[in-house]
């Protein structure tokens, strides 16, 4: 195994000739039977999209840009909208020790599996709610420095919009995984990723990528909320 890039808690690494990224364990028990390598978690990039962003954004050379603009601390807060059964949710748990994940998922069976992961990490805060309907997660939410979003939703800019408008700090990132296919299963993916790019407000885009081969058909965006002057 060798270390190639490692920055803020995100390392990658080559892997009998394979690049994959990985983050130390909060808690070094596998999560989704993934394996751990001299101490790093393997991030799936084929169960993550977060994943597979990294690991395409090393190939292309633009990984240190990438992590500079998550702006992730230790202590940072992060607002994860499509929870499911804690995945990618238990990987930004590792990379904010001290701080906090806002687990939101609609379903009550993937809730069941979230709450088994959650019993194990101090640091993510399970959420039963439509991320449709931020409003009603107010009383326990905080402003957040990320709001990670992976639904599958029609309406994901406005759900993002939404979420962002209520949540997310100055200054602060949006990555949204937008899948084409659960916004119009008929339209050409590549018309219905840019006509939902153009739907976000509030935001400053920074960066598109087709997360092929990875994901057929979901493209990463990730944004800055432009800070009120």
């Amino acid at each position: 195994m060798q270390i190639l890039e490692d920055i803020s808690g995100i390392t990658v690494l080559d892997i009998s000739g394979e690049t994959r990224v990985g983050t130390s364990p909060k808690v070094s028990v596998p999560v989704y039977g993934e394996r751990i390598v001299e101490g790093f978690r393997i991030w799936d990039p084929h169960r993550s999209k977060m994943a597979a962003l990294l690991i395409k954004s090393h190939l292309a050379g633009t990984f240190k840009r990438l992590v500079s603009d998550l702006n992730l601390t230790p202590s940072s807060k992060v607002l994860y909208l499509g929870a499911a059964t804690g995945t990618t949710a238990s990987h930004f748990s590792d990379l904010v020790p001290a701080g906090l994940v806002y687990a939101v998922e609609f379903s009550a069976r993937s809730m069941r599996d979230l709450l088994v992961l959650c019993a194990a990490r101090d640091n993510i805060i399970p959420i039963l709610e439509d991320a449709s309907s931020p409003e009603r997660y107010s009383p326990i939410l905080e402003p957040v420095d990320l709001v990670y979003q992976d639904v599958a939703q029609r309406n994901q800019a406005e759900i993002a919009n939404r979420n962002v408008e209520l949540y997310l700090k100055g200054g602060g990132a949006l990555v949204l995984m937008i899948k084409a296919r659960s916004i119009d299963v008929t339209a050409d993916p590549r018309v219905v990723y840019k006509a939902e790019v153009e739907r976000l407000g509030g935001v400053e885009v920074i960066s598109v990528a087709d997360l092929r081969p990875y994901h057929r058909d979901h493209w990463a965006v990730v944004a800055r909320r432009v800070a009120e002057s």
